[in-house]
C-alpha cells in the first residue's frame, strides 16, 4: 500500500501501538476523542425539527481538527479506525463530516483487539459507516441532553442551584437512596447458634445443632441467651453420642465465564479495591497499549462488552497452551458461555488477553502495579474459563445423642481443574474417618450470639450488578454514572461504600413524586431496549425521542407551576436554644443541609453549622445541634507545647487543630465526643497531608533552617531551596537533622533535568 494511507483513531496511545507494527506504509494519527459535540451553553437540539442535534466543534478539538485536515490532504485513502461500539461509530461519523471536503475516499475499519493480525485483517475488509449504530448513539445523546437540560433548571428553582438530573443517574441515585432507607428502617433480631466440638480417632471437629426431636432447628429457634443455655445444659448431660449417618458425595465446581464489562468492574472492586472508574481507566490503557520491552502492546481485547463469546482462534490457542503448561487432562475441549446480560447488545468478544502466551509474570517488570494486577485478573479468568471443573469429595456426618442431632461437613479437593489458574485461598476441611454406629466424644458445647444484619450499602460492584439486573445503562455507562452521582454531590464514598447525602434523599423523593417516569426502573430499561432496537436497525430514532419528550415537556411545564419551593425545601425547627430562646432549624443549601440558630431579623446575626456526614438531617437531635453550633470546641492544652487543641467541623469534614497543624477525623472518632488524649494521639501517629511535620534546626554550615514537610508525593526535607524525598523505608517522624543534611547533600549533587524546549 502507498505511504499516503492515513489511519485515524481516538487516542495517541492507540495510534502509537498501531503505528509500531504497521510501519511507514501508514500514517497513524489521533482525533483525541470527539471532534464535534453539542454546545455546553445551550440546549443544542432543535425540538421543532425532528430533534436535530446542533453540533459544534468544541474549542479543545480545534487544534486536532486542523492537524487532521492537513494530514487528510496528503492521503490517498483515509481509514476511520475508531472503536467498534456506538460511541466509536459516532466519532467516525463526525470525522467523516469534518473531512468531507478531502478528495481521498473515507473507509471504516473496526477491530476488537489492537494486534497486527486484527488490524491488517480489518484493513483488508473495510465497510461503510453503520448508520444504525450512529443513530443509537445520537438518540442517547439527545435524550440525555433533553432530560438534563430541561429538568435540571427545575431543580435549581425548587431546591438549590447547581443541581442536576439525568435519565440514568437519577435512577441510580434512587437505588442508593432506597437501599439506605432499608438500612435505616431495619430492626435487628437476636438469635443464637449452638456448636459442638466432638472427637473421634483422636481428632476434634466442629458440628452445628441441626435437629431437636426430629424437627429442624431454624435460625430463630433460640432468640435469647437463656433458651440457648438451657439446651446446652441439657445436652451436656447426654451420656453418649454416636454417628447416626454418613453421607459421601462427589461435587464439581465449574469455572466462571470470561469477563464482560460489568463482571470485570465487580471483580476488580471486590478483589482489588478498584472503583468502576479506575477499572475502566486501567482497562483502556491495557487495550490501547502498554509500553513493554518490545514496544507499545495492546494486552487485552476491547473492554466495553456484554458478550461472553470468545474467538475460535483464542479457544484453539487456549487448549494448546493449557495442554502444554498443565497437561492434557486440563485441556478437555473449548468451553462456550451463553450471554446472560439483559438486552445484551455489544457485538464484541469477552474481555481476554490478546496473546495467551503473554503470561502476567512475563510482563510484570514492565508494568505499573495497578495495570498489572488488572491484567493478571483478566488473563487468569480467561484461561480458567477454558479449563475443566474442580472436583471435590464431600462428606456429611450426623451425630445423635438424646433428642438432638448435630451435623458436621467436610470436603477435600481431588482435582484442582481451573483452580490451578484461578487461584483462591481455601483449605480442605477434613473430618476423621467414621462410620455409622461409631461412638464419638462430646468435648464442648458453645452457644453463640448473633444479630441479623441490615442490607449492605452498595459498593461499586453491587451497584453495577443492580444496574445491569434492572437493565439500566449499558457497559459504556456504568462507571460514568457512578462518577457523576458522586461529582454532583448526591453520593459519597464512605468506607468503600456508596452513601447517599441528604440532598440525594430530597431530590430523589421529589423526582419520584413528580417525575416518576425519569426514575422508574422499568421505564428506564424500556428506553434502553428502544436504543438497542435503533442500533439494530429495527426502529427509527426520532419517533422514540418524540414519544418520550412531548409528554415529558408538557408534564414539566405543569409541574413548574404546581410545585412550590417552600413545599420542597421545608426548613425543620428542631428546638429552641436554652441560652437565647432562638429557634434552631435544619435548612438545605447548595452543598447540603446545615443548622441555623436565629433569623436574619434578629438583633444578632444568625449562627450556622455544618452537619457531619456521620449524621443525617432527619436524625439530628436538639442536643447534637446545640453542640455543633458551638464548634470549634476547646479540648484543652497540649502540656508539651502549651498550644490549645480544638475540635471543629470544616469544609472538608471534622478535624482537630493544634497551633497551625490540622488533622482530619475519621470513623470512629467523633468531633462531638473526641477527647484531648485521643486528639494528641492522632497528632503523634498521623502525618498531615500537607505542611510542616517538624522543624529539625539549622544547618551549622549554611545557617539555613531545615524542616520535614508533607507533600503531594510524600514526605521530604527542605532547606528552603533544595527538596529531598525521604526514603519510603524511613519514618519521617524519626529523621534527624544529620539525616536531613545528608539527604540534601546527595540531592544537590544530582544533575538537574534539562527542560525540553
Amino acid at each position: 500500500m502507498p505511504e499516503t494511507n492515513l489511519i485515524i483513531v481516538e487516542s495517541p496511545t492507540k495510534a502509537r501501538t498501531i503505528g509500531r507494527f504497521l510501519g511507514s506504509e501508514f500514517a497513524v494519527t489521533s482525533s483525541y476523542g470527539h471532534v464535534r459535540d453539542l454546545p455546553k451553553s445551550k440546549l443544542g437540539v432543535d425540538v421543532e425539527h425532528d430533534f436535530t442535534p446542533q453540533y459544534i466543534e468544541p474549542p479543545r478539538a480545534k487544534k486536532a481538527i486542523s492537524e487532521l485536515k492537513a494530514q487528510a490532504k496528503k492521503a490517498s485513502i483515509i481509514y476511520l479506525a475508531t472503536d467498534e461500539d456506538r460511541e466509536g461509530e459516532a466519532i467516525a461519523w463526525h470525522l467523516s463530516h469534518i473531512l468531507n471536503k478531502t478528495s481521498a475516499p473515507l473507509k471504516r475499519i473496526a477491530f476488537h483487539e489492537i494486534t497486527e493480525h486484527a488490524v491488517r485483517q480489518a484493513l483488508e475488509s473495510p465497510r461503510e459507516l453503520d448508520i444504525s449504530l450512529i443513530n443509537a448513539q445520537q438518540a442517547r445523546r439527545v435524550l440525555d441532553r433533553l432530560v438534563g437540560y430541561e429538568l435540571s433548571p427545575f431543580l435549581w428553582k425548587k431546591v438549590a442551584r447547581g443541581l442536576s438530573a439525568g435519565r440514568v443517574q437519577s435512577a441510580a441515585v434512587r437505588l442508593i437512596v432506597e437501599r439506605e432507607r432499608e438500612i435505616q428502617s431495619f430492626n435487628k433480631q437476636e438469635y443464637w447458634s449452638i456448636t459442638a466440638q466432638f472427637a473421634a480417632d483422636k481428632k476434634e471437629f466442629p458440628a452445628l445443632l441441626q435437629n431437636l426431636d426430629g424437627k429442624t432447628v431454624d435460625k430463630f429457634a433460640f432468640t435469647d441467651e437463656s433458651s440457648a443455655k438451657n439446651i446446652v445444659d441439657e445436652l451436656n448431660n447426654v451420656p453418649a453420642w454416636q454417628v447416626a449417618e454418613v453421607e459421601q458425595k462427589k461435587t464439581k465446581r465449574s469455572p466462571l465465564a470470561p469477563y464482560i464489562t460489568s463482571t470485570l468492574q465487580q471483580d476488580a472492586n471486590r478483589r482489588l479495591g478498584y472503583s468502576a472508574t479506575q477499572t475502566m481507566m486501567l482497562a483502556q490503557r491495557l487495550y490501547e497499549g502498554i509500553e513493554l520491552s518490545e514496544g507499545s502492546v495492546g494486552l487485552i481485547t476491547y473492554m466495553r462488552t456484554d458478550s461472553t463469546n470468545l474467538a475460535e482462534k483464542f479457544l484453539h490457542e487456549a487448549q494448546t497452551y493449557i495442554s502444554q503448561e498443565f497437561g492434557s487432562n486440563y485441556a478437555n475441549g473449548a468451553r462456550r458461555y451463553a450471554t446472560k446480560s439483559k438486552n445484551a447488545q455489544e457485538a464484541h468478544e469477552a474481555i481476554r488477553p490478546t496473546d495467551i502466551n503473554r503470561h502476567p509474570d512475563a510482563v510484570k517488570a514492565d508494568m505499573k502495579t495497578p495495570e498489572w494486577r488488572l491484567y493478571n485478573l483478566i488473563w487468569r479468568r480467561a484461561v480458567a474459563s477454558q479449563m475443566p471443573e474442580a472436583e471435590f469429595d464431600g462428606i456429611g456426618v450426623n451425630i445423635a445423642g438424646g433428642r438432638a442431632t448435630f451435623r458436621a461437613t467436610g470436603s477435600r479437593l481431588t482435582f484442582d481443574g481451573f483452580l490451578k489458574v484461578w487461584q483462591e485461598k481455601r483449605e480442605d476441611s477434613l473430618l476423621p474417618e467414621v462410620k455409622e454406629g461409631d461412638k464419638v466424644k462430646l468435648v464442648s458445647l458453645t452457644p453463640e450470639q448473633h444479630f441479623t444484619e441490615p442490607p449492605a450499602r452498595y459498593s461499586d460492584a453491587t451497584l453495577v450488578k443492580a444496574l445491569e439486573s434492572y437493565g439500566i445503562g449499558r457497559p459504556s455507562t456504568y462507571a460514568p454514572t457512578i462518577g457523576t452521582v458522586i461529582a454532583r454531590g448526591y453520593v459519597e464514598r464512605f468506607l468503600r461504600r456508596l452513601k447517599p447525602t441528604d440532598l440525594a434523599f430530597l431530590v430523589s423523593d421529589l423526582l419520584v413524586e413528580h417525575f416518576p417516569e425519569v426514575v422508574d426502573y422499568a421505564f428506564t430499561a424500556k428506553i434502553e431496549g428502544e436504543l438497542d432496537d435503533i442500533a439494530e436497525g429495527k426502529t427509527e430514532w426520532v419517533p422514540v425521542i418524540r414519544e418520550f419528550y412531548e409528554p415529558f415537556k408538557e408534564h414539566l411545564i405543569a409541574k413548574e407551576q404546581e410545585v412550590k419551593r417552600s413545599d420542597v425545601n421545608k426548613e425543620r425547627i428542631i428546638g429552641t436554644d436554652p441560652k437565647t430562646g432562638l429557634d434552631i432549624k435544619v435548612k438545605l443549601g447548595r452543598y447540603g443541609p446545615y443548622i441555623q440558630l436565629g433569623n436574619g431579623t434578629d438583633k444578632e446575626k444568625p449562627k450556622f453549622a455544618a452537619i457531619p456526614r456521620s449524621l443525617t438531617a432527619d436524625e439530628l437531635t436538639l442536643e447534637q445541634a446545640l453542640k455543633l453550633i458551638e464548634l470549634p470546641r476547646s479540648l484543652g492544652a497540649d502540656i508539651e507545647t502549651g498550644e490549645e487543641v480544638l475540635a471543629g467541623l470544616g469544609r472538608f469534614g471534622p478535624y482537630v487543630k493544634r497551633g497551625d497543624g490540622y488533622r482530619s477525623l475519621k470513623e470512629p472518632d467523633d468531633v462531638l465526643t473526641i477527647t484531648l488524649e485521643r486528639a494528641l494521639e492522632i497528632f503523634r501517629t498521623e502525618l498531615p497531608k500537607s505542611g510542616t511535620i517538624a522543624v529539625l534546626g539549622k544547618n551549622p554550615k549554611t545557617d539555613t533552617e531545615i524542616s520535614v514537610k508533607a507533600g503531594r508525593f510524600g514526605p521530604y526535607v527542605t532547606d528552603g531551596e533544595i527538596n529531598a524525598t525521604i526514603p519510603r523505608d524511613s519514618d519521617p517522624k524519626t529523621v534527624t537533622l544529620e539525616d536531613a543534611i545528608e539527604l540534601l547533600k546527595k540531592k544537590a549533587k544530582k544533575p538537574k533535568r534539562k527542560k525540553v524546549e
